[in-house]
C-alpha cells in the first residue's frame, strides 16, 4: 500500500481506497513514463475502484441537480407561461366584430366569439407541457454528464496514450515486450477510473427507467467491464488503453447531440449528429476491426502461449480464444446499433431531424410514472 503518501493520522484501513496499492520500483530503462511512479496489480485495487463509483455518484447527481437541470428548465420554460393567454388573444382576433366574451369556470377558460365556443383548458395544457419539459430536463441532464465524463476520459486516454509507445493505425505495437509490468501510475488510475466507471454506469442503467436499448447496452457494459478486466489481470494493458481511446471519441457526440435536441436546437442537433456520425464509423467499425485484427492474428506472432505469472506471463490459449470472442460479440452488438444510426442518418438526408429512437423512449413513459 501507498503508505507513505497518506496523513499518518488517517488510518491505514482507508489508504487502498485513497490510493494506488503494490507500488513498485521503477523499470531501470522505462520505455514509458520515465517520471511516473510504477505499480503492480492486486486484489487491492478493488478498494480505489470502490471510492472511483463513490465519486462518480456524488458528481453526476450534483452536475446534474446543481447545473445541467436548472440550465435546462430556465432555457425551456423561458417565454412559455403566457402561451395560454396568448392563444386566448389569438381567437379573441379571430371573433367576429371583436365582440369576444370571456367565461372562467372549473380551470377551463372559454372564448365566446359569435360562431360558437372555443374551449382551452390551461389547467391540462400546462400539465402535458410540463410532462413533456419535465423529461427534456431530466435526459438533457443525464446527457451532459456523460459529455462531461467522456470529454474527461478522451482526455485522460490521450495522454496516457501519447506518452506509451503505441499507435492506434499499427496496433502491433502494443504486443510487443510484453508483459508490461510494472505499470505506470497513470496507466493504473486510468484503467481502475474506467473500470469504475462501467460499473457505475450498470448501477445507473438499472435505477432509472428502462429504455428500448436497455438490455443491449447492460450487454454492452457486462463485456466492456470484462474485457477491461481480464486485459488487467492478463497484463495486457497497453491494447486496453487503445481501444478505450478509440471508444471514448465518438461517445462524446452522440450525448452532445441528444443535448441540443432537448434544447430544440435542431441546427446544431443536426451538424452534431453528423460528426458523431462520422466518427462512430472511423472508430467503431475502421479502428477497432483494426484492433480485432491485430488481437487476432498479430498476438500470437509476437507474444508466446505461456503460464508464467512469476513472470507476470499470463497468455494460454484459452485467454486468446476469450479475448478475440469478446471482441467479436462487442463489434456484433455495435453493427446492430450502426443500423439504427442509418437509419436516423437518412431522417436527416431526406430533411426530418436527428431524433435518436435507438435509446431515449422509455416503456410508455414509465406508465405515465
Amino acid at each position: 500500500m501507498n503508505v507513505d503518501q497518506m496523513p499518518q493520522w488517517l488510518p491505514s484501513l482507508f489508504v487502498p481506497f485513497l490510493t494506488l496499492s503494490y507500488p513498485a520500483e521503477k523499470p531501470v530503462d522505462p520505455d514509458s513514463f520515465p517520471n511516473s511512479s510504477y505499480y503492480k496489480t492486486g486484489p487491492l485495487d478493488a478498494c480505489f475502484i470502490v471510492t472511483c463509483i463513490a465519486v462518480m455518484a456524488v458528481v453526476r447527481d450534483s452536475v446534474r441537480l446543481g447545473v445541467f437541470e436548472p440550465f435546462a428548465r430556465w432555457k425551456l420554460t423561458r417565454g412559455r407561461r403566457m402561451e395560454p393567454e396568448q392563444m386566448v388573444l389569438k381567437s379573441e382576433k379571430e371573433g367576429l366584430d371583436g365582440n369576444g366574451v370571456h367565461e372562467k369556470g372549473n380551470g377551463v377558460e372559454h372564448v365566446v366569439n359569435g360562431q360558437g365556443i372555443a374551449e382551452f383548458s390551461s389547467r391540462s395544457f400546462q400539465s402535458k407541457e410540463e410532462r413533456r419539459i419535465h423529461r427534456s430536463v431530466l435526459r438533457f441532464a443525464e446527457q451532459g454528464y456523460s459529455v462531461l465524463y467522456y470529454g474527461f476520459s478522451w482526455c485522460f486516454g490521450m495522454y496516457v496514450h501519447m506518452n506509451l509507445p503505441t499507435q492506434v493505425l499499427n496496433p502491433t505495437h502494443v504486443w510487443l515486450n510484453y508483459p508490461h509490468i510494472p505499470i505506470p501510475g497513470p496507466v493504473k488510475a486510468y484503467y481502475l477510473i474506467q473500470t469504475a466507471f462501467y460499473i457505475h454506469q450498470v448501477l445507473v442503467l438499472n435505477a432509472e427507467a428502462r429504455r428500448k436499448d436497455h438490455w443491449q447496452m447492460m450487454t454492452h457494459h457486462v463485456i466492456t467491464i470484462t474485457l477491461v478486466f481480464l486485459s488487467y489481470f492478463y497484463n495486457f494493458t497497453r491494447v486496453g488503453c487503445m481501444i478505450m481511446l478509440i471508444m471514448d471519441w465518438c461517445d462524446i457526440f452522440l450525448p452532445l447531440a441528444k443535448m441540443f435536441g432537448y434544447l430544440k436546437m435542431q441546427t446544431l442537433c443536426d451538424v452534431t449528429f453528423v460528426f458523431f456520425l462520422l466518427s462512430w464509423f472511423t472508430t467503431r467499425h475502421v479502428l477497432f476491426i483494426n484492433a480485432i485484427r491485430s488481437t487476432y492474428y498479430d498476438i500470437v506472432v509476437y507474444i508466446k502461449f505461456d503460464w508464467a505469472p512469476e513472470r507476470g506471463h499470463r497468455f494460454v490459449y484459452s485467454t486468446y480464444v476469450i479475448f478475440v470472442s469478446l471482441l467479436v460479440a462487442l463489434q456484433a452488438l455495435q453493427i446492430m446499433w450502426s443500423w439504427t444510426i442509418t437509419r436516423i442518418a437518412w431522417r436527416v438526408v431526406t430533411g426530418a431531424n436527428a431524433e435518436d429512437d435507438r435509446s431515449d423512449d422509455e416503456e410508455v413513459d414509465r406508465k405515465r410514472r
